[in-house]
């Protein structure tokens, strides 16, 4: 039995020092514009989730998802959010696609976290997503107008709607499309 313990830890070993040279050699590839392996997003996203519920505070959302919580929301979200998670107009943001893992494009899957764990998501960020930490920018109530707002995506009022139209000179500013050459 001795000898069989001995092996196993030496076994273990080798395959953690073995994983350890692997990646300081640069043998594993980090590249944000390559899919990364369902055992990489499995992992990922399993250990993402156990973190989120270990170290979200019980704590309740505050606020009602009242107009003026509502509004304030997607002004926050206009602001901070929009250009990663999308719009009504456009659900697919370019920028967004462009991370991995997929930034979520909240106007085509509407967040299913429970509102203390998005909370606690906007405030800390996610290492190594491109989702920073807010918690140096938006203060408390900030953040839950944003958690109201994300909760609410599917049943936003008309004056919330509006503020996620984009400004009318950003679509008239545009630039024509360039002519091609014959």
């Amino acid at each position: 039995m001795r000898g069989f313990l001995i092996g196993f830890i030496f076994a273990v070993i080798v395959i953690l020092g073995g994983t350890y040279y692997l990646l300081k050699q640069g043998y594993v590839d980090f590249n944000a514009d390559h899919e990364p392996s369902h055992t990489e997003m499995h992992l990922a996203m399993a250990a993402v989730d156990a973190s989120t519920d270990r170290n979200a505070p019980q704590v309740k959302n505050p606020l009602t998802a009242n107009e003026d919580t509502l509004v304030a929301g997607a002004k926050l979200f206009m602001d901070h959010c929009a250009s990663c998670h999308g719009l009504p107009s456009s659900p697919d943001t370019q920028f967004g696609k462009s991370f991995n893992p997929p930034v979520p494009q909240f106007f085509k899957e509407a967040p299913d976290m429970a509102e203390n764990q998005n909370f606690y998501i906007i405030q800390h960020g996610i290492r190594w997503s491109g989702m920073p930490a807010w918690s140096g920018t938006l203060n408390d109530t900030q953040t839950w107008q944003l958690v109201t707002f994300l909760s609410n995506t599917e049943k936003l009022p008309p004056a919330a709607q509006k503020e996620l139209e984009p400004p009318a000179s950003a679509t008239a500013a545009a630039p024509p499309p360039a002519a091609t050459k014959r």
